[in-house]
């Protein structure tokens, strides 16, 4: 499952996504660290249709799980060359101008 959560931002809007599994869990590689936390990822619960739909409407996305990166990438919003790998787990963002 994947859960989304819109921050609305001097009228902007970021997505925050991630697989489920990996609420509330750390990952850290040589170069960076993130902390998937309830307070900015945990949203609701959304199947792919409703995931694309939320991230056609959004400025930025912050992905961070196979099963979200991979759907991003299936929509042509990001390419393979634009994923990070933290801990084998995938995480890209995407911003809109």
């Amino acid at each position: 499952m994947i859960v989304g959560k819109k921050h609305e931002i001097d009228n902007r809007v970021l997505l925050a996504v991630c697989d489920k599994e990996y609420i509330g869990k750390k990952f850290e590689n040589e170069k960076l660290e993130i902390t998937i936390s309830e307070k900015f990822y945990n949203g609701q619960e959304l199947d792919k249709n409703q995931l694309i739909n939320l991230m056609n409407e959004s400025d930025s996305i912050n992905l961070f799980g196979e099963k979200c990166v991979n759907i991003a990438k299936e929509e042509g919003l990001i390419s393979e060359k634009s994923i990070i790998m933290i801990n084998n787990v995938p995480h890209a963002q995407v911003y809109r101008m």
